[in-house]
């Protein structure tokens, strides 16, 4: 594990922020937080490991240019404005950030704050660095705001102010509902919490109205769903076109091993995977400002359609093109026909070393660790005109994955036995699961794409009552959980299924997605070790739901059923195969 960063091992933010002389300051006394740390150690990690891609030419690989508000300043906000009195549990999200909003920053933290936002005109993203993701040894991705902004405003008023509520939107979400329930599962208190926050600039370019980079990334060098004949221990990568919010929210993303990068994705037709891979991006705002939404974290986002990116002409090295008369895909955009973010010109062609420098960062930071890792980064590829493609690669996050090394042997004939509730080849996780009597699932013949919303609401009820009697629980659904597009899945939240123990994930036929590794509500999952079931509908494996049906109901809603039952399951996970069994008792 890296060691803990002391704050006063970065420089103080002396109001030249973006003169080149440090990359990374700080503005105040307190803590950095976690993330901070993270991105200092991967700024290190850079330096002493991977020089040598810096050394390729036209390659730029760096973390960006960022000021951090240690958590000293959050301290002093919350108790001039007597925000930590606010009854939060009572409160919405949406009031306790307006709450937020109208509080007043401390005047010591002002000055550096109007600096800033005099000389800096580029876009920014404003991020959350927890306390409590330090001390813990937990990733808490995704659970805190991060706020994005254009920062292009022509008068510096404007832009400090917006960079001010961008800091209040990320200090309020640390006492948001689900960043709350997160904190209750790791056993401390929400009112531990403090936060940093980071400013930092943002990977992209300019096209007109929008700032974007041509490709975001996650890459872990643990794969919980391997396909041959790669191994867990190579690793996995998903890419997407704009801001990683595609990845990390569980939309859409081209996924494929580091190790073979160049084998055919898993779709069986063309029409399907022109249909399972990305069709829209997020991008920065930079045009005319939205309405004025400050609690928001998409405030100054906007999400655009692929035609956007072909207008943009960024596409030529990250998709292919249908062509019809052939009947496959061809890379590029020499081809008339649809397009597919497949990634084909840098993976399959290798016309730019994506996928190596990719892998050694991901390789290097592993070393270092002595831990299964994820990483999170962003690119741009710019193509000066008679020059060769300039490719600047931004790492924004170094996390550690949890890999239980239990030993669990798992027979043949348990995965088909008759007190199987569940079975699969599929599983992430590794261990032994006993003690839970409740079953929370989704029931199959009213499930429906446009009723996910609702279905989230009514699992979200049913869990509060379940955490508040202290009980764990399996829960079954369809789709991608956690996914932020209600048609590739049931849209949940941490604080609405923060009690279930082992969660199953089955596709339907027409609901066939992908799975859900490299979200950031996956990766929360497996940092407290809950197992996670992958079933196909045209698969090996099926759930028992006539059993289920014929068990008596706690309670019940039109999609929503929770059963209780007298003995416990019994839930196997074998990590090194990827197989898993739910079974309930022999009589």
């Amino acid at each position: 594990m890296k060691p803990a960063l002391a704050t006063a091992d970065l420089p103080v933010f002396d109001r030249n922020f973006w003169d080149g002389t440090f990359t990374f300051t700080r503005i105040g006394t307190g803590s950095i937080g976690g993330k901070a740390s993270s991105l200092v150690f991967i700024k290190d990690l850079l330096a002493s490991h991977l020089g040598d891609l810096n050394e390729i030419p036209g390659i730029e690989v760096a973390v960006p240019t960022l000021a951090v508000v240690a958590t000293d300043f959050f301290d002093e906000f919350l108790k001039e404005n007597k925000l930590a009195d606010l009854p939060f549990d009572d409160l919405s999200d949406e009031r306790i950030g307006h709450a937020f909003q109208k509080a007043d920053l401390p005047v010591e933290l002002l000055g550096d704050i109007r600096a800033l936002s005099q000389q800096v005109k580029t876009p920014l993203a404003i991020r959350s660095s927890s306390l409590l993701e330090d001390k813990l040894g937990r990733p808490f991705a995704g659970v805190y705001a991060t706020k994005m902004i254009p920062n292009n405003q022509f008068d510096a008023d404007t832009r400090f102010r917006k960079l001010v509520e961008a800091i209040k939107c990320v200090w309020a979400s640390t006492y948001f509902r689900e960043a709350r329930e997160y904190i209750k599962t790791t056993g401390r208190d929400p009112r531990d919490e403090k936060m940093a926050v980071i400013i930092q600039e943002i990977v992209g370019l300019r096209h007109g109205d929008r700032f974007y980079p041509q490709i975001a990334g996650v890459a872990r060098s643990y794969n919980y769903y391997p396909m041959p004949p790669a191994s867990p221990e190579q690793g996995v990568v998903s890419l997407a076109l704009g801001l990683g919010k595609t990845i990390v929210d569980g939309g859409k993303s081209w996924t494929y091993s580091p190790e073979f990068p160049k084998l055919p994705p898993p779709f069986a037709t063309v029409r399907e995977r022109i249909e399972g891979t990305q069709t829209d991006f997020w991008a920065v705002n930079m045009g005319r400002p939205p309405a004025y939404d400050p609690v928001s974290e998409t405030e100054y986002m906007v999400l655009c359609d692929l035609k956007a990116a072909e207008d943009d002409e960024i596409l030529s090295l990250l998709a292919s093109s249908y062509d019809p008369s052939r009947d496959r895909m061809v890379p590029g955009l020499s081809a008339k026909g649809p397009r597919v973010l497949d990634f084909a010109p840098v993976l399959v062609l290798q016309q730019l070393p994506i996928n190596h420098i990719i892998r050694s960062i991901m390789h290097a930071a592993e070393d270092v660790l002595d831990e299964k890792v994820e990483v999170e980064f962003a690119l741009t590829i710019s193509e000066p005109r008679d020059e060769a493609p300039q490719v600047r690669v931004g790492f924004l996050q170094v996390r550690p994955i949890v890999v239980s090394h239990e030993t669990v042997a798992l027979a043949d004939d348990e995965l088909t036995a008759p007190t199987t509730l569940v079975a699969s080849d599929r599983v992430l996780g590794n261990g032994i699961v006993t003690g839970i009597h409740d079953i929370v699932y989704v029931r199959p013949e009213t499930f429906s794409a446009e009723r996910t919303r609702l279905i989230a609401q009514e699992l979200g009820d049913v869990n509060k009552v379940l955490r508040e009697e202290g009980r764990q629980y399996l829960l079954i659904g369809f789709g991608r959980w956690g996914s932020s597009h209600p048609s590739l899945g049931i849209p949940v939240d941490w604080s609405q299924i923060s009690g279930a123990k082992a969660i199953v994930e089955a596709t339907l036929p027409n609901m066939n997605v992908d799975l859900s590794q490299g979200s950031h509500f996956f990766h929360n999952l497996s940092s407290f070790e809950a197992t996670y079931f992958m079933l196909r509908y045209d698969g090996d494996f099926h759930i028992d739901w006539q059993w289920l049906d014929n068990q008596p109901s706690i309670h019940e809603t039109e999609h929503v059923r929770h059963i209780r039952i007298q003995d416990p399951l019994t839930i196997k996970v074998d990590g090194r195969t990827g197989r898993g069994v739910i079974q309930r008792a022999t009589h």
